[in-house]
């Protein structure tokens, strides 16, 4: 370690004393940045290769992403006032897409009132011993909860515990829960992916999401098949009994205890459409927010006050990786400035057009498998090529999904960690049981790429 700070001091200090040939003296955007020639393009994108070499190697994601950036600050002749205000422009962008903040915020607080756990205690009294349609249940639960929240690990440490104490280890019904995971992070309105996903592409957070629900719907079905058959064939049976809290409430209270939950999907999957129909904003950000921590207010064991804690607690999440993502982008952004995704671009466009969106699609799956721990840092590296390219949004977002599919095979992903942990078996047996599940679900989204692009 001592070695690689010595390394970086000297590579700082090249970059502020050393004079070098600039590629991109001023503020442009990476699309339109000249691409360096010869052996100069060559050198332009290693600092691109040495981020992903030590993000493979998990080390941590802004460390990783300093070096690439120091280096492309030597390479490309690019001053320390330069990268300042790349600095002080890319955290602030960020930091200023609300809805996603907003939503992840109000889902928290609708986790911590314990909504969910009311609503699987309520299904479960209800389907009489049935495993197979609780299984289903889970899933589609960690799918909507995942989807409201933005936030797959936190969904995760909150259901598996509970699917492990009602049915045990079923395999299929982890894999189930992974891949509902994995098609919800990347393509809710409240997840760090989607803010990043606005942020590159330039387009609207609404526009992105409505977009990719047609295949967010697709995928969740088919892990909710994958959750009803697999715990069906094994023949999983119902094992512990409900908690001491939730066996003192009847039906009748559990179902109200839910109501918060089912408003805020219903808000944020319906109203956009209600809004436009009124012209509007009558479910807009700042209604359902107050509506909803008014429901669970009335509907739960919280109070006003724990309910509005818990909203401004469940902020904190998203709002550190939105600022430890703006700082990475600031070295992305330094990059970008010597031409290296130029160089990139004009690369891939020499491929056929027919399999460029599913070679991008599998090279963000490949990268996702080693560095699952940093899919929003994934998508900063991969995203740029594909807007670059003027891509269609859609294509942006199977992209995406793609990295997110490759981040459910990974032993560093924190959703994978809270599946192992919450269901008591190792991650390595994690990984085996996601593996034929996540890499057919791979092959249906390389086959949406070939046909809807």
């Amino acid at each position: 370690m001592k070695k690689v700070i010595f390394t970086l001091s000297v590579l700082l200090a090249s970059a502020l004393f050393v004079p070098h040939l600039v590629f991109a003296s001023s503020a442009q955007d990476l699309t339109t940045i000249p691409a360096p020639e010869g052996l100069m393009g060559i050198i332009s994108i290693l600092p691109i290769i040495i981020i992903l070499v030590l993000l493979f190697m998990k080390v941590d994601m802004l460390f990783a992403g300093l070096i690439g950036g120091v280096l492309s600050m030597i390479i490309g002749g690019i001053t320390l006032g330069r990268a300042n205000e790349l600095l002080l422009s890319s955290i602030p962008a960020m930091l200023t897409i609300t809805v996603p903040i907003i939503n992840s915020a109000i889902a928290t607080a609708v986790f911590k009132s314990g909504g969910y756990a009311s609503a699987l205690a309520l299904v479960r009294r209800g389907i009489k011993g049935r495993v197979e349609y609780f299984a289903a249940f889970i899933v589609l639960l960690m799918a909507a909860a995942t989807y409201m929240s933005g936030i797959g690990g936190g969904t995760a440490m909150v259901l598996a515990p509970l699917a492990f104490a009602a049915v045990g280890a079923v395999p299929e019904l982890i894999a189930a829960m992974c891949l509902a995971a994995a098609v919800s992070f990347t393509t809710s309105p409240a997840s760090l992916e989607t803010s990043i996903v606005s942020q590159l592409s330039g387009e609207n957070v609404g526009n992105y999401v409505t977009t990719m629900r047609p295949y967010w719907i697709l995928f969740t079905i088919i892990a909710i098949l994958i959750g009803f058959f697999g715990t069906k064939m094994r023949g999983a049976a119902f094992l512990g009994e409900e908690s001491e809290e939730i066996k003192a409430k009847s039906n009748r209270e559990l179902l109200i205890n839910t109501i918060p939950a089912i408003f805020l999907l219903f808000a944020v999957i319906v109203g956009p459409y209600i809004n436009n129909a009124v012209g509007m904003p009558i479910l807009g950000p700042l209604m359902y927010l107050v509506i909803t921590i008014g429901l669970i207010a009335l509907c739960t064991d919280f109070n006003i006050k724990q309910s509005s804690t818990a909203l401004v607690d469940g902020s904190q999440y998203i709002l550190t990786r939105l600022f430890q993502v703006g700082i990475f982008i600031t070295f992305i952004n330094i990059i970008g400035e010597t031409g290296a995704f130029t160089v990139i671009v004009n690369v891939a466009q020499a491929a056929p057009a027919a399999i460029l969106v599913p070679a991008l699609i599998v090279a963000g799956y490949a990268i996702g498998v080693p560095a699952g721990a940093y899919v929003a840092t994934i998508l900063a590296l991969i995203l740029p090529i594909a807007v670059s390219l003027n891509l269609p949004l859609l294509a942006v977002g199977l992209i995406t999904m793609g990295v997110g599919l490759g981040s459910q095979m990974s032993f560093v992903n924190i959703t994978m960690q809270a599946q192992s942990s919450g269901f008591d078996i190792p991650i390595l047996q994690v990984v085996k049981g996601n593996s034929r599940y996540i890499l057919a679900s791979l092959v249906v989204l390389v086959i949406i790429g070939l046909v809807m692009v």
